[in-house]
């Protein structure tokens, strides 16, 4: 796919053939047979109960991305999990991503929810980039292992820790970066930060513990740009950049840092946390 292809329609899902493109997805995405894919049924039965299980579509109406929620109450307000978003391998960065989180922002601010969370793998830096920066949620949590386990072949080897997002989607944030009034920070505003973890080849892995907190306002947590062709090529490798990065992330988020930007720089990138 072109990304100067038609626009694309993002939209509710409808329909038994919708349903089971959406499933196959999945299956697509996280490997055939994936034991947490959610069903047809659960699709449709989250749309009618306030969830949101939305796809992208071509102008030939083929499913190109989805985006799957559920809205629920955590101390009396309203909150939306996002948990799924898969974009066709053909369709990516091509902006199919993005369009569908825009349209679970639109589609919950009419409902009046004006929280949203989800989670990702923090070594996933395109990830990083689109929801931190570009999208303007923050993370306050990590968490070891969030799924405990997983048979699909994009958590083999790094396991499932996770950053916890929180997307305030009403902020004064959130819309100064969907307008383009506050541009993402890029490298020559933060390589002066304090690095928490070395990189591999610079120092052995004893050497990746939460240095240089006490006292700034903010740091640095490096991470590769492209983990999946690390693991491909060298699984210890990827497994390493998974160990240098926990301690640090647990450190500073426990020290009361938030996550706020994903700057790329070459062939790493680097998180930002901010007190």
């Amino acid at each position: 796919m072109a990304c100067d292809a038609p626009a694309i329609v993002v939209r509710a899902l409808h329909g038994a053939r919708e349903y089971a493109a959406c499933v196959a997805l999945q299956e697509r995405t996280w490997g055939e047979g994936f034991a947490e894919r959610v069903p047809a049924t659960i699709l449709r039965i989250a749309q009618e109960t306030g969830g949101i299980a939305s796809g992208a579509f071509d102008e030939t109406n083929r499913l190109l991305g989805f985006v799957f929620g559920m809205t629920g109450w955590v101390d009396r307000s309203p909150v939306h999990w996002s948990d799924m978003l898969a974009v066709a391998p053909e369709a990516r960065n091509c902006g199919v991503g993005t369009a569908l989180k825009l349209h679970q922002r639109d589609v919950l601010l009419e409902r009046g929810v004006e929280i949203m969370r989800w989670t990702f793998d923090p070594l996933q830096a395109r990830n990083g980039y689109l929801n931190l920066s570009r999208l303007g949620a923050v993370a306050r949590e990590y968490a070891r292992d969030y799924y405990e386990y997983s048979d699909s072949p994009l958590h083999a080897i790094i396991g499932t820790d996770r950053l916890i997002v929180t997307w305030e989607l009403a902020s004064e944030r959130v819309a100064r970066r969907l307008d383009g009034r506050e541009p993402p920070p890029g490298r020559d505003d933060v390589e002066h930060l304090p690095l928490l973890n070395p990189l591999l080849e610079e120092a052995p892995l004893e050497c990746a513990h939460p240095h240089g907190i006490a006292g700034v306002a903010a740091v640095r947590i490096a991470v590769p740009t492209d983990i999946n062709a690390i693991r491909t090529i060298d699984p210890e490798r990827a497994l390493r950049w998974r160990q240098r990065t926990r301690a640090p992330f647990e450190a500073a988020l426990g020290k009361g840092f938030e996550v706020r930007e994903l700057v790329r720089a070459g062939e790493v990138g680097w998180y930002i946390l901010v007190r």
